[in-house]
């Protein structure tokens, strides 16, 4: 089984680009802080299609996400004929962990546990129910 699971935060604005067929790609890379210590990974991301999209217009530099997926080690031959070797993470699920910042308008957040009273029809007495 290849899966990880990383929390960290974009070291830069990530860079959506489109291959040969149209298809959305996109690139980042998170920092990740390791537990009871001061040491900190890089990780280099890259997501497809619809998620590379959404990473591409709602991440920034900055950004909290979780990133689910698999490692994929590549190798190539640069110019100089030396074998390379770059290790990154395919995203098969990302999460934006950062709360919404409030805008001018003074719209609320939506919070589906928090609905106005008057919003509800079904009384919350459990003698009412049917079962």
């Amino acid at each position: 089984m290849n899966k990880v699971t990383l929390i960290g935060n974009l070291t830069r604005d990530p860079e959506v680009a489109s291959i040969n067929d149209g298809t959305s790609i996109c690139t980042f890379s998170i920092a990740v802080s390791r537990n009871y210590s001061d040491d900190v990974d890089f990780f280099q991301i890259v997501a497809w299609r619809g998620l590379a999209d959404n990473c591409g217009r709602y991440l920034s530099k900055g950004s909290k996400v979780c990133v689910v997926g698999s490692i994929q080690n590549n190798n190539y031959q640069d110019k100089e004929g030396v074998m390379r070797y770059k290790t990154q993470i395919v995203a098969s699920e990302v999460e934006f962990l950062n709360s919404k910042s409030k805008s001018n308008d003074d719209s609320q957040d939506y919070k589906p546990n928090n609905r106005k009273k008057e919003e509800s029809s079904v009384e919350d007495d459990d003698d009412q129910l049917p079962f």
